[in-house]
């Protein structure tokens, strides 16, 4: 097994305690190693850890999830029919996975003892051989691996190995790491070089196996996760109905594809397991390969919030520009495995594109899913909704909402234990310890503390972004020879500055800049980003938003909701001034966009029956010119006032 060149220590909350360890020359935070304040990253997380955590495991209490672990335990499956969908097992670990990071950065008397009952149950239910699920092997169930497909062992068994790598590299090994060493020892023995050529319809043990294989020091581990990843592609998976072997990413070996298809999270996990799997082997092919992939999905398959899936039927991408806003699916989950992808590459390779990503997607996919109150939760979110959302249940297990209001729990509830678990561990993806200093990547207050090799580096990082445009950074406390401090410039801010004081800001280009050539303490230097309303065109290949605009400022994608719209005007009506804007809200709050109507322009509903015409429709002219300036929501916000239809691309007068 390769060695990282990153500093190593013993479990706890520095170096070690992080979601991602592979060897390189850079390494990200441990998630005590960066204690967030007040602000739009610190709240989501105080929410996570005081609300969200505790409603997963209410419902999944409530719904039986959890007792099935308690039924196999007792012997009584053939009694009592599990609970939830095969792969309900996963959801409980990774609740445990967020729980166990909270813990090691926050913990409380409250997790604690969540943290022991939910270990104390799950461990219980495993056989003597290590393997551990609720829904197959045991009394009137279905046996071990008879449905590789759609079973879901496999991919329930990831979830299980990566709660492990959180409570090892945070507290070290205990009752779950044990368990999750003997799962994974009968998954090698199962699937092993003398075991069965099969591999799971959901990727996750790909990485599962290789992060617990770093966090052990067990080389077998990282073995079954690239025997596991080069198996797939040949065909191995029976199709299923309605769906090729592209949705499991099983018709093109991983080397030889040229982008991701299929059922979109499968594919962003199977690719965070093949850079882990590249990164311990030196694989330089198998990485470019995974790069290669990321550049044709980013450039052709991705939304603007950099959400990635639109298709409904497979949750999975279409085909290049086949990006419908109001047919978006952008699977919160698809979000959080973007996020897992982006950060590997840039841990490989320290592209800033990677970071850049990472911003987009967690600003405009992840922190849109949960509720302000971390109590509900989006699990697709479309860049359009046609009309205000209504068929959710307050109090109920809901199917899998397709936006217009947040749903407390579904049937399939996937993403809000993904949001609970990557809010969790967000400091992790930060900053990075890199050869010659540290280089902060995403911007939140608070005051970073982190043991250099030469050692201890601490930094107070002040700001509101992204609601403010200053981050300032003061060195606290550094050893001699720290390095310098890089920080990174949005690609979208092309008027960045970095300033010190007494000094005269400088402008700096988008990238990696270097903010202090070297650390001293008491240094201090505010990089300004400025946040002016900016128009977004989208490239005229994608043909369901041709001749619209979108708005966005900063990080922030922002839409419009039909709340705000005067009421003689309809969301669908809607025509916007592009040459007038955006601008700032008049009252200092926000950024508006002048509405220009009605859009349609044309003929009455009753002179033509169907909604097409035998001739162009006239253009809007200065007497339907509007007055109206109209405030624009940030996109990650949308629906917390209540049910609303939205949309983020907006129509613009056509020039001719």
């Amino acid at each position: 097994m390769t060695t990282t060149t990153a500093t190593s220590v013993a479990p706890g909350t520095g170096a070690s305690a992080r979601p991602v360890q592979p060897p390189g020359p850079r390494r990200g935070l441990g998630v005590g190693e960066y204690t967030l304040a007040d602000g739009f990253w610190g709240r989501r997380q105080q929410v996570n850890a005081a609300a969200s955590i505790q409603h997963c495991h209410a419902w999944m209490e409530r719904l039986g999830w959890i007792a099935n672990f308690d039924s196999v335990a007792r012997g009584t499956t053939a009694d009592r029919a599990a609970r939830g969908w095969q792969f309900a097992d996963s959801e409980i670990y990774k609740l445990l996975e967020a729980i166990a990071w909270q813990l090691g950065h926050a913990p409380t008397p409250e997790l604690e003892d969540l943290y022991d009952d939910l270990v104390t149950r799950v461990v219980a239910a495993q056989d003597d051989d290590g393997y551990l699920n609720t829904r197959f092997g045991h009394a009137g169930q279905r046996p071990r691996y008879g449905d590789l497909e759609e079973g879901h062992e496999l991919y329930c068994t990831g979830h299980l190995l990566q709660a492990a790598v959180a409570r090892v590299r945070t507290r070290g090994e205990d009752a779950l790491v044990t368990a999750a060493r003997r799962a994974a020892d009968q998954v090698c023995a199962e699937f092993g070089p003398s075991g069965r050529a099969g591999l799971c319809g959901h990727p996750e043990i790909e990485t599962a196996l290789a992060e617990l294989g770093r966090a052990l020091d067990e080389p077998r581990y990282l073995e079954q996760a690239a025997l596991f990843v080069e198996r797939r592609g040949h065909g191995t998976l029976r199709p299923i109905p309605l769906l090729s072997s592209a949705y499991f990413q099983d018709d093109v070996p991983l080397r030889e594809a040229h982008t991701w298809s299929g059922h979109a999270v499968r594919a962003l996990y199977l690719a965070a397991g093949a850079v882990d799997v590249a990164s311990e082997r030196g694989d330089t092919e198998l990485l470019d390969a995974v790069a290669r992939q990321w550049d044709a999905v980013v450039a052709r398959r991705t939304y603007l919030t950099g959400g990635m899936g639109s298709r409904h039927q497979d949750e999975g991408f279409g085909e290049d520009f086949e990006l419908p806003a109001d047919r978006a699916y952008c699977e919160t989950c698809a979000g959080v495995g973007a996020v897992m992808v982006s950060w590997r590459l840039y841990l490989q390779t320290g592209d800033v594109k990677y970071a850049d990503l990472v911003e987009r997607v967690l600003f405009n996919v992840v922190a849109v899913s949960p509720r302000a109150d971390g109590r509900a939760f989006f699990y697709s979110n479309p860049l359009h909704q046609r009309s205000a959302g209504s068929d959710v249940e307050a109090d109920a297990e809901n199917p899998r909402a397709e936006g217009g209001v947040r749903a407390p729990w579904f049937d399939v509830s996937c993403c809000p234990t993904n949001v609970a678990r990557t809010l969790a561990s967000w400091q992790s993806y930060a900053v990075a310890v890199e050869p010659g200093g540290v280089t902060l990547l995403q911007y939140a207050a608070g005051e970073v503390d982190v043991e250099l090799e030469q050692g201890r580096l601490r930094l107070q990082v002040d700001t509101s972004y992204p609601d403010d445009s200053t981050v300032t950074v003061t060195v606290l406390e550094t050893p001699p020879a720290a390095g310098a401090l890089r920080v990174r410039v949005p690609r979208w801010s092309d008027t960045a500055t970095l300033g010190r004081p007494g000094a005269s800001p400088h402008p700096v280009e988008p990238g990696i800049a270097v903010a202090l050539p070297t650390m001293g303490a008491g240094d201090t230097v505010t990089l300004t980003l400025p946040l002016t309303p900016r128009l977004t065109w989208p490239d005229p290949r994608i043909d369901a938003v041709r001749g619209t605009v979108a708005v966005e400022v900063g990080p922030l994608v922002h839409c419009l909701e039909s709340l705000e719209l005067p009421t003689d005007l309809a969301l669908d009506d809607v025509q916007v001034d592009a040459t007038a804007g955006p601008r700032s809200a008049v009252d200092g709050h926000g950024v508006e966009v002048r509405l220009l109507g009605p859009a349609h322009g044309g003929p009455s509903d009753s002179a033509h029956p169907m909604p097409y015409l035998p001739t162009p429709p006239p253009p809007v002219t200065d007497d339907a010119e509007r007055a109206d300036w109209v405030r624009l929501t940030p996109y990650h916000r949308w629906a917390e006032r209540g049910p609303t239809a939205m949309r983020v691309f907006l129509p613009v007068r056509p020039t001719t």
